[in-house]
């Protein structure tokens, strides 16, 4: 490992080390309960699917390749998933109204139902997690989170 120049690059350069350790425990726990996730919104759905029926509860609807953009997949990955999705009636497909030749991917009722299920769940499971943690402590860390996650508008490695 390359040590930093000036009177803090060791530090720095430790506290590096700790934090990709750290983020790589956290990132293999976050695969896991993704999984538990997955399978609570319906036991047959790949967790891969979760994040799009996220993206959808938040966006409203998407062309599929609007999907694809913003997970960092390809079209023919989201497409697969769409697939199942919908073989699950978790999604379905309207035509899009501003272009006849396209259409939008929605959540179905049941899709939102299940989603708000899972979601109250780790929300409850986060809660019970984080109980010993001052308030303050719990919005510092989620600040810092999301810095951190918005420094990766690109993969750098």
């Amino acid at each position: 490992m390359e040590i930093a120049e000036g009177p803090d690059g060791r530090e720095f350069d430790r506290a590096i080390e700790v934090l990709e350790e750290q983020t790589s425990v956290l990132w293999r726990r976050e695969r896991t309960t993704s999984h538990s996730l997955a399978k609570t919104v319906h036991p047959e759905m790949e967790p891969a699917a979760y994040g799009i029926l996220t993206l959808l509860q938040r966006e409203g609807s998407l062309r599929a390749t609007d999907i694809a953009n913003s997970i960092g997949v390809g079209k023919p990955s989201v497409s697969r998933q769409l697939a199942g999705l919908e073989r699950l009636g978790l999604v379905s497909r309207q035509l899009d109204p501003d272009d006849a030749r396209s259409q939008r991917v929605v959540l179905t009722p049941l899709g939102k139902q299940q989603l708000t299920t899972a979601q109250t769940g780790r929300r409850n499971a986060f809660n019970d997690l984080m109980r010993s943690w001052k308030p303050e402590d719990v919005a510092s860390l989620g600040s810092l989170i999301a810095r951190l996650n918005s420094t990766y508008t690109k993969d750098t490695w």
